[in-house]
């Protein structure tokens, strides 16, 4: 049995059906009720109450594990979930976490990420760490201004970076939850192929929908403002300090995606054309 938390996301639902595809046990694992394939077992649970994860880890051996945004809220213990899962029986954990645990680890995230990362090397558990830099699927920031306007607003629109198809991630995290030789130990750096800046998303946008696509370069207060809508400013300043300012790191195309899959990762252009109906 395999337990998959995240499980409606944009990773962990593809990584749900491969694993049920593969004829794989499998526990989705959500906060809400929700749709999952044919033959998987789904369970409501909160991962801020590991308690609320026993029921899906009854019989377990492996786990994907994706913690929330709002992971190191006040009272909130992450890393707790991972004994919890040793004490159900769990051996083998896959942690989704993130590059900038490397390359910006100061950001209140990036610590509690970093203190489950400390907890499930200390843990005895075989294990996978995947860091991937930014999603492929963040553009549907902009699916209702291309629906309705034909037009992407973004700050910085000249500065890229090798942004990464989640359908990618989901592989990456199917192939260490299923094979052994990719849970002793492994950090996985993933990026996408090349370095692709939000005009040339849009661009790619526009050739999928085969109408042009006008790009409109945010201001970063502009940007602050909008983003402080659904998000807390701090976090805004952080996510805006990354896109306008990459570190050399966070620009370098990784090779562990083609290390694990034998293949070279998804363009962005394959991502929007699977995605098309979302900018319709």
């Amino acid at each position: 049995m395999i337990v998959v938390t995240g499980a409606t996301g944009n990773v962990g639902r593809p990584l749900t059906r491969a694993l049920a595809e593969a004829g794989r046990q499998v526990t989705a694992v959500s906060r809400h009720e929700a749709a999952v394939p044919d033959g998987v077992r789904h369970v409501v649970a909160d991962l801020a109450e590991p308690t609320s994860l026993e029921p899906a880890l009854a019989g377990a051996t492996a786990l994907f594990l994706l913690l929330s945004g709002d992971m190191h809220a006040a009272g909130a213990h992450p890393a707790d979930v991972i004994g919890q899962a040793a004490a159900g029986g769990v051996r083998r954990v896959v942690l989704l976490s993130s590059q900038g645990v490397a390359t910006r680890p100061f950001g209140p995230t990036r610590i509690a990420l970093r203190g489950v990362e400390d907890a499930l090397r200390d843990s005895g558990l075989d294990w996978a760490i995947l860091r991937p830099g930014g999603f492929a699927s963040n553009a549907l920031w902009w699916a209702e201004s291309v629906r309705t306007r034909r037009v992407v607003a973004a700050p910085f629109g000249d500065v890229g970076v090798p942004i990464i198809d989640p359908a990618d991630i989901a592989e990456v995290a199917a192939a260490c939850l299923l094979d052994d030789r990719h849970t002793t130990g492994g950090v996985y750096e993933l990026t996408g192929p090349e370095v692709i800046t939000p005009r040339q998303q849009a661009d790619a946008i526009a050739a999928t929908l085969g109408s042009p696509v006008r790009f409109h370069d945010l201001t970063r207060d502009e940007a602050k403002a909008a983003m402080a809508q659904s998000m807390p400013v701090e976090l805004a300043e952080d996510t805006l300090d990354i896109l306008g300012s990459p570190t050399p790191a966070e620009v370098r195309v990784s090779p562990d995606v083609q290390r694990v899959l034998d293949r070279a990762p998804r363009p962005f252009a394959d991502w929007a054309a699977r995605n098309v109906a979302a900018f319709r």
